[in-house]
């Protein structure tokens, strides 16, 4: 059954109106016809399964046929703080994080950050983009709600917001002593955030300031990740270590 997001202003007490881009995907792509159902989440963990009971060209009209909690997502909330990579790599970070029940990505600029931005405005572009990406791939892997993407900050601020969670690590290339897989099993809260730096990974200081906040740092093994891997590998191991795979 195909899913839409839909925002809280369109759902009534018997049916949801949808607008937007998705009217002409269920329209002219998918071609659904009066009477076919959809899945139609409300952003907040809500799916309604719902008949098409109308629909022009700005709208389509639906008919509540029932209710219930999503099953895409995570008992744990998890927040990647991402050091900002070159190219359309984030755009990979984010999909698949998405698909594996990331709840927040942080995009943070550090000291071996190549990307910048030329103004406000092209930055504010970006993360809609990013945002989008983030949504096709909540609709793909039947989430419940929409990652949030923040806008770009510093590596302070970003450790300055960390502190609100349970559990922060730090994958870090020169950590030889303790793995991930030790910190995870060593009791687990409700929330956790982790860091993945750039191309080039993080410097020295850098582990030290997220050290000193509280951050563990660990080591993922003798094989080094390209950014783009890591991030998933680090989810991954999250979501299994804290049984959100079964």
């Amino acid at each position: 059954m195909h899913r839409f997001f839909v925002r809280k202003q369109n759902i009534h007490e018997n049916g949801i109106i949808v607008e937007g881009e998705d009217v002409q995907h269920i329209s002219k792509v998918l071609r659904l016809q009066i009477g076919d159902e959809i899945i139609l989440c409300d952003r907040e963990g809500i799916d309604y399964i719902a008949a098409i009971e109308g629909m022009d060209k700005y709208s389509v009209r639906t008919i509540i046929t029932d209710r219930k909690e999503s099953k895409g997502e995570p008992d744990i909330s998890v927040v990647l703080y991402q050091g900002m990579p070159k190219s359309t790599k984030m755009d990979t970070i984010i999909q698949k994080c998405t698909e594996m029940g990331i709840k927040r990505i942080v995009p943070v600029y550090t000291a071996r950050t190549v990307i910048r931005f030329e103004s406000e405005k092209d930055k504010e572009k970006k993360v809609e983009r990013w945002t989008r990406i983030a949504e096709e791939a909540a609709k793909q892997s039947g989430r419940g709600i929409i990652p949030l993407i923040g806008m770009p900050v510093t590596l302070t601020e970003a450790i300055k917001d960390s502190s609100k969670l349970d559990r922060v690590i730090i994958p870090y290339e020169l950590e030889d002593s303790l793995s991930i897989r030790e910190v995870l099993c060593k009791g687990k809260g409700s929330s956790i955030g982790f860091f993945i730096g750039p191309e080039g990974g993080f410097d020295f200081e850098e582990v030290e300031k997220a050290r000193e906040a509280g951050a563990v740092s660990v080591t993922l093994g003798s094989r080094i990740l390209r950014t783009e891997t890591a991030g998933i590998v680090v989810l991954t191991s999250i979501m299994y270590e804290y049984d959100q795979m079964r």
